[in-house]
């Protein structure tokens, strides 16, 4: 049986940020570092392209907590406690300087997501956390004031545990064994398939667009960038509409209609009343060959083709009913999406550990004493942009300050 005062389960982000703010704060207490592979920060290393997108430059708390679908209410106190400065202030510290990008992502000044692995095994060592990998849990069972934790190859005992395993469904199942309502894992954070001739070899083309997604009396919506790709359409717009949409997408099968605004805040009898003028003002020019309202001329000449008239109209020879199609395809364009896909390499889940089961002043279980959880453990998740991991940084921190207590363990023996 090896003994520790503390075991955390899960060797990434957020499991190895509270291992080395839990030992900065007590030199004295053992803890060690459960990682069922063979390789930690596995996440962190691909995060950004391999730049690792730390945070986002958010400084005020209420803001930044608007940026998480599940988990905006929870997150507000804890990210009084530490937020964004408090992530560029911790990695300077620690010998990370961080830069943001003009979108507000923040990464590491050396562009490489190793800054921040190699900070994380460096603080480890120095603080003496032991990492063990290959170390894939089997059993948590709580036995009076102790956790005993069950692995493929070993046996551990701790007083206080912290679950930092991201979305797990085995480690889930293990909790419901302890008590705990698990909210079941849906995709969040996922591109729309949709085939469409509208946007067929369009893609690359990006554009400022407001989307909506059509299903009953729910309406979801949002504006921001909208990226056309080979498989149908992805950007900022999208990515939050998924994520936002998570388990309403879900329940639809992920089939169903978006709307697209391609001029984004422009209404279709402010659209409609703009080509009238050019009717009047521009009666020669052709209608197809030249593009109105900044569309990229692509784009312009796609939507202006699947309202059926022909190459060789001008803007004199429109009818009204020509004109009404064109503002209707400029602004509330239909399109079927049928299926998602992936964001890169980076899989969000929706679902985890009940919020209403969690304490967020100090990230301890309200039906287990002495559990901790940090990260997408939690039905905890946010939309693209660094919050992911700024979650995982301000659990941590709050869980480490917190698993010290009074009369620490001088360590354990195996």
């Amino acid at each position: 049986m090896i003994k520790a005062d503390v075991i955390i389960i899960g060797g990434g982000a957020a499991g190895f940020f509270t291992a080395i703010n839990a030992a900065e704060k007590n030199p004295n207490q053992k803890i060690i570092i459960l990682e069922r592979g063979k390789e930690v920060l596995t996440k962190v290393r691909i995060s950004g392209g391999g730049r690792c997108n730390v945070t986002h430059a958010e400084f005020i708390p209420r803001d930044l907590s608007q940026n998480y679908p599940r988990g905006e209410k929870e997150l507000l106190g804890p990210f009084h406690t530490f937020m964004t400065g408090d992530t560029i202030e911790w990695f300077e510290k620690h010998g990370v300087e961080l830069k943001t990008e003009e979108d507000g992502r923040m990464f590491p000044v050396s562009n490489s997501s190793e800054s921040i692995i190699n900070c994380f095994l460096f603080e480890t060592r120095r603080l003496s956390v032991d990492v063990l990998l290959n170390q894939s849990v089997k059993e948590i069972q709580k036995v009076d004031d102790s956790f005993l934790i069950t692995t493929t190859s070993d046996n551990f005992s701790a007083e206080k545990i912290v679950v930092a395993t991201g979305s797990n469904p085995k480690i889930w199942k293990l909790l419901e064994g302890l008590g705990h309502t698990i909210i079941p894992a849906v995709p969040s954070l996922f591109t729309f398939n949709i085939t469409d001739e509208r946007i067929k070899d369009l893609a690359g083309i990006a554009k400022n667009a407001r989307i909506k997604i059509l299903k009953e009396r729910d309406v979801l919506e949002n504006n921001g960038s909208l990226l056309i790709t080979h498989w149908g359409m992805s950007g900022p717009a999208i990515l939050k509409l998924s994520a936002w949409g998570a388990r309403t997408l879900e329940s639809l099968k992920y089939q169903f209609e978006i709307e697209v605004n391609w001029l984004e805040n422009i209404s279709e009898e402010e659209v409609l009343d703009e080509l009238k003028s050019l009717k009047v003002n521009f009666g020669k020019q052709t209608i197809l060959k030249h593009s109105q309202f900044e569309l990229p001329k692509r784009l312009w000449q796609s939507l202006i083709k699947a309202t059926g008239i022909s190459d060789t109209l001008t803007w004199a020879e429109a009818t009204r009913e020509n004109l009404q199609n064109i503002a209707n395809q400029l602004t509330a364009g239909i399109f079927q999406v049928d299926g998602k896909s992936t964001f890169k390499e980076e899989f969000v889940t929706a679902g985890g550990v009940d919020l209403k089961e969690v304490n967020f002043k100090t990230f301890e279980s309200k039906v287990c004493e002495n559990l901790y959880f940090a990260g997408e453990v939690l039905n905890i998740d946010a939309i693209t942009g660094g919050f992911n991991f700024q979650n995982a940084w301000t659990g941590g921190f709050i869980v480490s300050q917190n698993l010290s207590s009074p009369d620490p363990s001088q360590g354990g023996d195996q």
